[in-house]
């Protein structure tokens, strides 16, 4: 499989991490994102819906709202590989306890509720979607991304995003799995600055980082060629716009 892109904008927030010129330096000296620190208040959000959404959720729209409002967008995509994690386990706890379910929790709960509280927030009724795929959400979102570039939907707004692993499921996840929320935004365009292609894995792979993550620290440290992680192939990267 071939997909190619350019990237015409992009946004991400994380741990420690919120303007360009921090995850510029990130991507220079190729650090790990260290959980313990602060994330950055929300500047394009509403607090009343800030209140109603998760820490993942929450970076990926305020993420997705910065974008918006710079730059012209087509249709949305947003992946997620464990979704409203926090909030189906307090709906759970909720069950097991003959609780009643908080609302809030309930309606929210859903995988898309992120990617339509993007589209409610900026008051931008355009196509959207929301993808899980396991560890390779992100690169099949750019599959969506490129199907709907083949449609007609010139500019694509991709976020891949995750809250805060809760301690419950620690147990159940691998060690290299971070457990802090973050978001990566991306703008892609109908170019061919970014070319990608699968090929059969040359070896199992240890690495549970995030692949948007892994992508965005090669794409700012203008890396010419690099590889990413999947569950049964590999994506390898070539950038042709240095």
């Amino acid at each position: 499989m071939r997909l190619a892109f350019s990237i015409i904008d992009w946004q991400a927030s994380a741990p420690g991490l919120s303007n360009a010129d921090d995850w510029l330096n990130w991507s220079r000296v190729s650090a790990a994102i260290n959980a313990e620190q602060p994330l950055d208040k929300c500047r394009h959000l509403p607090m009343m819906m800030a209140r109603r959404l998760n820490q993942g959720s929450r970076l990926a729209v305020d993420s997705g709202l910065a974008l918006l409002r710079r730059q012209s967008v087509d249709a949305i995509v947003f992946t997620s590989r464990h979704g409203e994690l926090e909030r189906n386990l307090s709906i759970l706890k909720a069950l097991l306890e003959n609780e009643n379910i908080s609302p809030t929790d309930f309606a929210m709960s859903v995988h898309n509720a992120a990617v339509g509280s993007l589209t409610i927030t900026a008051k931008a009724p355009l196509v959207s979607t929301s993808i899980a795929a396991g560890m390779d959400s992100f690169q099949q979102g750019l599959i969506e991304a490129k199907a709907l570039q083949t449609a007609g939907y010139r500019n694509i707004l991709l976020v891949d995003f995750d809250g805060a692993i809760p301690d419950f499921y620690h147990p159940h996840v691998s060690a290299e799995m971070p457990r802090y929320p973050y978001a990566v935004a991306l703008l892609l365009g109908d170019g061919d600055d970014m070319v990608c292609e699968s090929r059969p894995q040359a070896k199992s792979h240890s690495s549970d980082s995030p692949q948007s993550l892994l992508f965005l620290q090669a794409f700012l440290a203008e890396k010419p060629n690099f590889s990413l992680p999947g569950e049964r192939v590999d994506w390898t990267w070539e950038r042709r716009d240095v």
